[in-house]
């Protein structure tokens, strides 16, 4: 160790475990509870009327929490700027040699970087264009009272027509930042209980990468099927859900019959 260590350097045992913790909690679990609700645009269908009521009664669920902008601050972003923050200085500072030995390790290692990288974009141009309204190529502002309709509008650049250019570019840029997001979870899962001393023999570390990329692979079915139930979303008929929805929702006006109305 230098003379004059930094701070990062005095402490990096317990960063290194912070990171890794973040990672899982609460930032893993937010995903699956994400993919699982984004995902109900279509499993939704299956178990209620339709997929847009299941996911609008999903979002109306998460916006009646008390206090929701506190948990959202501590319990997500700040989580989020710790870990992402702490894990492009690590990327930066750490090294591959794919070029020289091409084992597995190596590749999940560099691939892990990389998805970092992207997942840092994308959480940021996800964010600022659906809930700050930034004006980002295909920006459209998220509304919790329509749910699915300007899920869909923002995952088709503003468009309701699904195969235009820019539409197909951002649904292809949230699929595979999607993708590369599910895979760095699933991967640093693994290399979490390395770092954390769970799987020291090599068959429990390969026992528990099956388990790893089942989770994995079925994070990313979800991923995949929000994205493109999204995409292929009949904007109209979404509209006339959710605004039945919200009538159904509107208080019953009580009405107070005159002394003469009461006469038989």
């Amino acid at each position: 160790m230098p003379d004059n260590p930094s701070f990062l350097e005095r402490h990096h045992f317990l960063l290194r475990r912070l990171h890794s913790l973040t990672g899982i909690v609460p930032i893993g679990l937010f995903l699956i509870l994400h993919l699982t609700t984004n995902s109900s645009i279509v499993w939704g269908s299956f178990l209620g009327d339709s997929g847009v009521a299941m996911f609008q009664h999903e979002v109306d669920f998460i916006h009646s929490l008390p206090a929701l902008v506190l948990i959202e601050i501590f319990g997500l972003w700040l989580p989020i700027a710790f870990h992402s923050i702490l894990g492009v200085y690590y990327a930066v500072s750490g090294s591959t040699n794919t070029k020289s030995y091409r084992y597995g390790g190596n590749f999940r290692y560099a691939l892990q970087r990389i998805s970092g990288y992207v997942g840092v974009i994308f959480i940021f141009y996800h964010v600022a264009t659906l809930r700050w309204g930034w004006s980002l190529p295909g920006a459209y502002l998220f509304d919790a009272h329509a749910a699915s309709s300007t899920t869909a509008m923002a995952l088709r650049a503003g468009s309701e027509n699904p195969w235009q250019l820019a539409g197909i570019l951002v649904g292809l840029f949230y699929l595979l930042s999607v993708l590369l997001l599910v895979y760095h979870f699933a991967n640093g899962l693994w290399t979490a209980a390395i770092t954390w001393g769970l799987t020291i023999s090599e068959q429990g570390q390969r026992r528990w990468g099956y388990v790893c990329a089942s989770l994995g692979a079925a994070l990313m079915v979800m991923g995949v099927t929000a994205v493109v139930g999204f995409v292929t979303l009949d904007i109209e008929e979404a509209r006339q859900i959710e605004a039945s929805l919200h009538t159904a929702q509107q208080p019953a006006v009580e009405t107070t019959l005159a002394p003469e109305d009461n006469a038989h």
